[in-house]
């Protein structure tokens, strides 16, 4: 089992703002935000969760 890598430069960034996203519609009122707040911060996981994984992403 091969070390996790790195992820590129776009898909940390592309991560952090869906998360820094799904934190503000939790704790304000946001009306997209707070309604996919959940999600945002899902996504933002496993596309960091992704990008340390395989290489390629």
């Amino acid at each position: 089992m091969k070390a996790p890598s790195a992820p590129k430069k776009i898909t940390w960034i592309i991560g952090l703002i869906s998360g820094i996203l799904g934190i503000i519609g939790h704790y304000a009122h946001v009306q997209i935000l707070s309604e996919y707040n959940y999600t945002l911060l899902l996504v933002g996981f496993l596309v960091l969760a992704a990008g340390t994984t395989f290489r390629e992403i």
